[in-house]
């Protein structure tokens, strides 16, 4: 076998499309304008920093020392940006932290650490209406913390018995509107009335109104539910088994049978007003509102009984005040918010949530948002670059983007002092 070199062949040409199409949007001007002033004396502006840092995305690598350990070579002739090292990126975005805020609850003596960044937060809505997310007010907003495992020095355990941090997280469709971290000890139900006023206030800075609101159960909280009713049209909690919610359950009596694969579930509904007895305790019975609960229960394997409906279920329910959808409406509507795991599960092995660079929590929170960033970016290009290259289609994770499109050689020339890139091989893409 005869070996010809040829020197400046770029493998991951593809990428050149994906700048360009930065550039076109204006995200360097996005981020000059909303991002600290940086002298004209450095090296790398923020354009520079946050192209080279979303292009270790955009070409396959996991963790930032990737930009000089297997990128820096092929990424220097780029016209759009310069390639600075980890240790620069790195540097640049110690500085955008702000000191970690400390809360404690009413009745615990635990501290809470938090990392918020309004400055990023703001930064990402703004770049998602230049992504064409629209100030319309029938977005769907769906809420949920993850767990991201690591070892870092000032992580705590969790729940589930390892160290890390609980990031809350607001996703619309298949975009990140809100990220705040928290250390492992800040289960997701403490606080989060004060997450929630925080997310939806810099929502509706940017314009941003919302229809519908989903959560899972640690949201099922007075003072959350009686929030989120000021803020949307419609919402859709999962309900907390309680004694007062089994024995309202029992009084269910107009079951409807559904098939569900091989299984028979039973759906009902029936008026429920919630969180008296804890109303009660504050004296604020006035307070009470009376809400839809639609359940779902399902037989149990072990026959077990229930001591309050007196029969051997598995119970599920959901909190709404929507009167206008049929049951399975509700229930269908609400299990689409399982798509959440599906982006926490991408963020984390797709966009470096698994890969936390820092030692500090409200460090890695810039880290975490810049990543989500470059995953909102992503959406926004896989959808449009699938209408443009037949290989391509709007649902590809990162990866398969890749390997069809990103990994094309492709070389910088110069000519008539223009750049032009050369291509090698054919890409059926529409410049």
């Amino acid at each position: 076998m005869k070996i010809i070199k040829s020197q400046r062949i770029n493998p991951f040409g593809g990428l050149n499309f994906v700048i360009n199409e930065f550039e076109q949007l204006g995200l360097g001007t996005l981020l000059e304008n909303n991002l600290p002033h940086i002298v004209q004396q450095a090296s790398y502006s923020w354009k520079d920093l946050l192209y080279s840092f979303w292009s270790i995305y955009f070409c396959g690598g996991d963790c930032i020392e990737d930009i000089s350990l297997n990128l820096k070579e092929h990424l220097r002739d780029n016209p759009f940006f310069r390639v600075p090292s980890p240790d620069r990126i790195l540097d640049r975005f110690k500085e955008l932290s702000q000191t970690k805020d400390l809360f404690t609850l009413p009745r615990g003596t635990s501290l809470h650490q938090f990392g918020l960044n309004f400055t990023l937060n703001e930064l990402n809505l703004r770049l998602l209406k230049k992504l064409n997310l629209t100030t319309t007010n029938d977005h769907i907003l769906d809420y949920d913390n993850t767990i991201l495992y690591t070892n870092k020095k000032d992580s705590i355990r969790t729940y589930k018995k390892g160290s890390g941090y609980c990031p809350g997280v607001g996703i619309i469709k298949n975009n990140i509107v809100y990220v705040e971290n928290r250390n492992g000890n800040s289960a997701a139900k403490d606080l989060q009335l004060e997450t929630l006023t925080r997310m939806f206030y810099e929502l509706e800075n940017q314009g941003i109104q919302i229809d519908a609101f989903r959560a899972d159960a640690a949201s099922y909280q007075v003072n959350v539910v009686d929030f989120i009713s000021t803020k949307v049209n419609r919402f859709f909690i999962r309900a907390c088994m309680s004694d007062a919610l089994a024995k309202r359950i029992s009084e269910i009596t107009n079951w409807s049978e559904q098939r569900v694969g091989s299984e028979t579930i039973f759906r009902g509904e029936i008026k429920f007003t919630p969180f008296i007895r804890s109303l009660k305790r504050k004296k604020q019975l006035h307070k009470t509102k009376e809400y839809r609960l639609v359940v779902s229960k399902i037989e149990r394997n072990d026959k077990q009984v229930n001591l309050f409906t007196k029969d051997a279920y598995l119970y599920s329910a959901i909190l709404t005040n929507d009167f206008s959808m049929s049951i399975n409406e509700v229930v269908d509507f609400y299990n689409q918010r399982g798509a959440i795991e599906k982006e926490f599960d991408i963020l984390k092995n797709d966009f470096g949530w698994n890969n936390l660079p820092f030692s500090k929590l409200e460090q890695n929170t810039v880290f975490l948002l810049f990543t989500a960033m470059c995953r909102n970016l992503y959406q926004y290009i896989i959808e449009r670059f699938s209408k443009r290259f037949k290989g391509l289609k709007a649902n590809y994770r990162i990866k398969k983007f890749i390997f069809r499109f990103i990994s094309i050689p492709a070389k910088w020339i110069k000519t008539a002092r223009q750049y032009k890139l050369r291509v090698y091989g054919i890409i059926h893409f529409k410049t």
